[in-house]
């Protein structure tokens, strides 16, 4: 979210650091993007510049840039300027649109029950949220009465109007009308901070802003989804408060694209999938951690079998680390200091602490550190699919998506400087490889550098971030920018999914890290016979595998290739005097490496086929006296209604060839 709608964190005020040149008698002289410039005889509006423009950009417009700075709309420029108009269309034109959004609801609320208190509402992905502080739970027809009354604050066109106050007064007035929340983040706003606040009718919020010059700028193309719990600050410790979330768009068409698109998510929610096909559960005992049934543990270790003979065809060896080591460990990496607060700790009677590994890399660097390595040796990659632990705050669990307990397909290369680029390349096309043979096309590669906590001095990190891009750039792949996301440790690139209907994922990464082997004392013997610090790449491709079969649930609406799902083929009975034949084509199907079951109920076969086609059983065989006669079985693939009668052997050859490709393209 851009840090000028900054109501995450409670407030708003306007972004400081940007005071253009004094100009003489308020005449400014604005500077368009395309380079013009325009002369104004008195203090301007953004309005007043996209007019002078055009009059449907006047109409499109919904905020204005100066110098780099967000502005509403109606605020005047008394200075030169470089001047962008904002427009609702834009990404930070949509995301001011939902930050309005947010208000809207907020003043929906106040007026159908006043007694609620307000206290945080900001923008988020695809749409906003607003906490509130009431006695009463919001229900879903409730839901629909706001929104209906936000459409009549639309309908109003109530201007929204900036106001700076001085601290005390806003304390004061706030605590007059019953809002402590309010008042209480006043209280905590540093003493030297511009305190704004809007008005929109009778309502009046606390914001940094900007805001859209009226309530009808909004338009209506918005909607309520859903209502949730949320504590005060995100802490459990504090009040539970009721989150509303909406989500907003530009136009009606956007909104009902994504509408669409929420419906088809219901469907596909992979907590439903999980049930529908027995894969797993989650519990209060395990709050982040799964409970595998046998089919979903199937379908992990299809992966994971997967994932192994993928990485040994690369090169890599695979390695397993202890899940509980001691803190002076973490301490050295820097873990302790920058993640100590997620970590699952443990004292043991002889005093020592121990953590529970959040992460694999610190274990990776003890094994390369056992006995002497050579520039021979190099690279050296070491692969594990390792049980990793993070604490996660309770409201941010979602599923296998949001987890405390997950495991990595984790691997580390060390290498010298200038293997940089030669592994990056490799990691690169193995990942974009996989994801295709899982049948992700769509896949976008993001650049992140440093973050603003981080461990390492600037001049190793500008040697690091060089190194990535100068890889990534020789790969003549396609990036684009992701400032500030990097890892503590180092730079990274972040590989972006696409699925079926549109939503990115963020899963794989690889990252070049300068400063981990140098903290743990990791050295090899160059071919000057002296010790060097190797580079250490840090690589992930599933990311989580938890998450992973999340993602890859939904993308596929539960409907795995054959390959990867846990059980392949179901052979069903038409009737009793089919058992033996349909418990032999199982045997069949087993020796050739395919997971099969069978189905020998008393039941109808029209039931049994729909029972198992619900389960997601990407094979069924139906057998009957005509089968066993003549040796065949009648074949129906999941998502189709035409089934055909093929003889046993063919059957058997054509799924074992299909499973043995694995989805890979030629």
């Amino acid at each position: 979210m851009s840090a000028a709608f900054g109501c995450a964190a409670g407030f708003c005020t306007i972004a400081r650091g940007s005071t253009p040149p004094q100009t003489l008698e308020k005449m400014p002289k604005i500077q368009l993007p395309d380079g013009s410039e325009r002369q104004f005889d008195n203090a301007v509006t953004g309005l007043d510049i996209a007019a002078s423009i055009g009059k449907s950009l006047a109409r499109d417009a919904v905020a204005i840039q100066i110098n780099g700075d967000l502005w509403d709309l109606t605020r005047e420029i008394e200075n030169d300027a470089s001047v962008a108009i904002v427009t609702r269309d834009s990404d930070d034109g949509l995301e001011l649109l939902r930050h309005d959004a947010a208000h809207v609801l907020a003043e929906a609320v106040k007026e159908l029950w006043p007694e609620t208190q307000v206290t945080i509402g900001p923008a988020i992905e695809n749409g906003f949220y607003y906490d509130f502080a009431r006695a009463e739970p919001f229900t879903a027809d409730d839901l629909e009465v706001i929104e209906a009354r936000m459409k009549d604050i639309v309908e109003r066109d109530e201007s929204i109007e900036r106001q700076v106050w001085d601290r005390d007064k806003a304390i004061s007035f706030f605590r007059d009308q019953g809002e402590e929340y309010k008042a209480k983040i006043i209280e905590d706003i540093p003493g030297d901070e511009t305190l704004t606040l809007y008005q929109q009718g009778k309502f009046i919020d606390l914001c940094r802003g900007p805001h859209l010059p009226s309530t009808g700028k909004l338009g209506k193309a918005f909607h309520l989804t859903r209502v949730s719990g949320a504590y005060w600050r995100g802490d459990s410790k504090n009040a539970m408060l009721q989150r509303i979330y909406g989500t907003a768009w530009a136009n009606e068409k956007q909104l009902r694209k994504y509408l669409v698109q929420l419906e088809e998510a219901e469907k596909r929610d992979h907590r439903r999938l999980g049930k529908i096909m027995d894969l797993f559960h989650f519990q209060e005992e395990a709050p982040g951690a799964v409970f595998w049934h046998p089919n979903g543990w199937a379908l992990f270790q299809n992966l994971i079998d997967y994932m192994r003979a993928r990485q040994i065809d690369a090169g890599y060896h695979e390695v397993n680390t202890p899940e509980l080591m001691d803190r002076s460990l973490w301490e050295a990496s820097g873990h302790w200091e920058s993640f100590g607060e997620n970590m699952f700790t443990s004292e043991t009677e002889d005093g020592r602490n121990f953590a529970i590994k959040p992460m694999n890399c610190p274990g990776h660097v003890q094994i390369f550190k056992q006995g002497i390595k050579s520039y021979r040796d190099l690279p050296y990659r070491v692969a594990e699919f390792g049980k990793v632990h993070r604490y996660e705050p309770s409201g941010a669990l979602h599923g296998m998506l949001r987890v405390r307990a997950f495991t990595q397909d984790d691997a580390h290369i060390f290498c010298t400087p200038e293997q940089i680029t030669d592994e990056t390349i490799a990691v690169c096309d193995l990942i974009l490889s996989i994801y295709r043979d899982f049948g992700f096309e769509d896949v976008k590669i993001k650049f992140a550098d440093r973050p603003e906590v981080r461990v390492g001095a600037d001049e190793v990190w500008d040697k690091a971030e060089s190194a990535l891009k100068a890889a990534l750039d020789s790969s003549g792949l396609e990036y684009t920018y992701n400032p500030g996301e990097g890892a503590f440790y180092g730079p990274k690139l972040e590989f972006v999914l696409r699925d079926a209907i549109g939503r990115d994922w963020q899963c794989g990464t690889h990252q070049v890290d300068l400063n981990l082997p140098n903290r743990l004392n990791a050295t090899f013997i160059g071919e000057d016979g002296q010790k060097h610090t190797p580079v250490l790449l840090h690589r992930a491709m599933f990311g989580s595998l938890e998450r992973f079969i999340g993602i890859l649930l939904e993308h596929h609406a539960g409907n795995l290739p054959l390959w990867l799902a846990p059980v392949q083929v179901k052979v069903l009975t038409i009737t009793s005097d089919a058992d033996d034949y349909a418990m032999d084509v199982v045997s069949r199907l087993r020796a050739a490496g395919i997971n099969a079951d069978a189905d020998l109920r008393n039941e109808k076969i029209s039931y049994k086929v729909r029972e198992h086609s619900v389960a997601k059983i990407p094979a069924l065989m139906a057998v009957g006296q005509r089968e066993i006669d003549e040796q065949t079985v009648v074949l129906r693939r999941l998502g189709s209604k035409q089934q055909k009668v093929v003889s046993l052997d063919e059957a058997v050859s054509s799924l074992s060839d299909e499973i043995q490709q694995r989805g890979q393209a030629d």
